[in-house]
């Protein structure tokens, strides 16, 4: 593998590169007495289209000109899947002051992963670091749903003003876990069967954008058959949920490009909200598709909602496998037990 680095205007930039390189090169060459500076930005140069990439470049000027000139900033351009996830887990044992995605709810949800490793939270190895890296986040990318649970405008400009404030509070993270699989982590919202089938295949179109969820969900419905659940909650009693279109547990309120799916979850709570849809048809989702949107479908025939801290879901009858996706982001097919972990990460908001 060939490596680059150059140094300019007074960032350190890492292209392609492992991220302790990255990482040891930008800390051994300022004169900095502390770290509680370094902010690491993970930047997804292909988010978008490209689009990613080229409005960081437009917003470094920007973003220079609000930070302090002790801010020690580094660059790290992610090359590919799970890159970012690479590049998180160093900068934080390197005593990072924070790590901000660039880009959308994918580059997020990888960053959001870093912070773990083997189910534990990964920590500073730096005998001078007295402080906790913080997540921040700049959205540029397809999907920003994570952010529309603050409140935040999908603005680049205003996410930067958040990070020089530099208010922390405690969010609460999602844990996925399955048999002889490593742990993984979810910030905004899982969710099971068809809307998790719809983002597998929307994907594949996310040069198109936004559209790109209006294809995938087209393309899942082609098909599709309502199935049979075993789901148990907070190590209850198993219970059978039948003819399921689609389970969605929330961390935060968003997915699917604004569609406001799990409307009582915020990420603080210390539980998350899982909705179940059954016996949907292809045209209810027609005809109810603006509830979806603005939230007030829980009270559709067919709709259930609950506040919890674990959840087990398992298929029934045997057949064709059911996907699981989080954030955006496709693991595979059941079963699955995820659960909360409340105030798992400080974030920048």
């Amino acid at each position: 593998m060939v490596y680059g680095i150059a140094v300019r205007m007074g960032f350190i930039t890492a292209q392609n590169l492992p991220p302790s390189m990255a990482l040891d090169f930008s800390l051994s060459s300022t004169n900095l007495q502390s770290r509680r500076s370094d902010l690491v930005f993970v930047v997804n140069p292909r988010g978008a289209n490209g689009t990613t990439g080229k409005e960081w470049k437009k917003l470094l000027p920007f973003l220079r000109s609000r930070l302090s000139s002790d801010c020690n900033i580094c660059e790290s351009f992610t090359s590919g899947p799970c890159h970012a996830t690479d590049i998180t887990r160093e900068a934080i044992r390197e005593g990072a002051n924070a790590v901000i995605a660039v880009g959308g709810d994918g580059t997020l949800h990888e960053v959001v992963n870093g912070f773990f490793w083997q189910g534990e939270p990964v920590s500073s190895q730096s005998e001078k670091s007295a402080h906790t890296t913080a997540l921040g986040l700049i959205p540029l990318g397809t999907g920003s749903d994570f952010s529309r649970t603050f409140g935040w405008k999908n603005d680049p400009y205003e996410a930067v003003e958040r990070i020089v404030k530099g208010l922390r509070s405690r969010v609460d993270v999602g844990l996925i876990t399955a048999e002889d699989k490593e742990p993984h982590y979810f910030i905004n919202v899982a969710d099971i069967h068809l809307s998790a089938k719809a983002g597998y295949y929307a994907a594949r179109y996310k040069k198109f954008g936004k559209l790109c969820y209006v294809i995938g969900a087209l393309q899942a419905f082609m098909g599709h058959k309502n199935v049979d659940l075993r789901v148990k909650i907070d190590d209850s009693d198993w219970m059978n949920y039948s003819q399921v279109t689609a389970l969605c547990i929330g961390n935060a309120k968003y997915f699917g490009g604004g569609m406001k799916i799990t409307p009582n979850a915020y990420p603080s709570n210390g539980n998350l909200e899982v909705v179940v849809l059954q016996d949907f048809k292809w045209y209810d989702f027609i005809l109810k598709l603006h509830k979806l949107y603005n939230g007030t479908h829980l009270s559709v025939r067919n709709v259930s909602s609950k506040s919890v801290r674990s959840i087990e879901v398992e298929q029934i009858d045997e057949g064709d496998a059911i996907y699981i996706q989080s954030d955006g982001e496709h693991l595979g097919f059941l079963p699955r037990k995820l659960r909360i972990i409340p105030g798992a990460i400080e974030m920048l908001t």
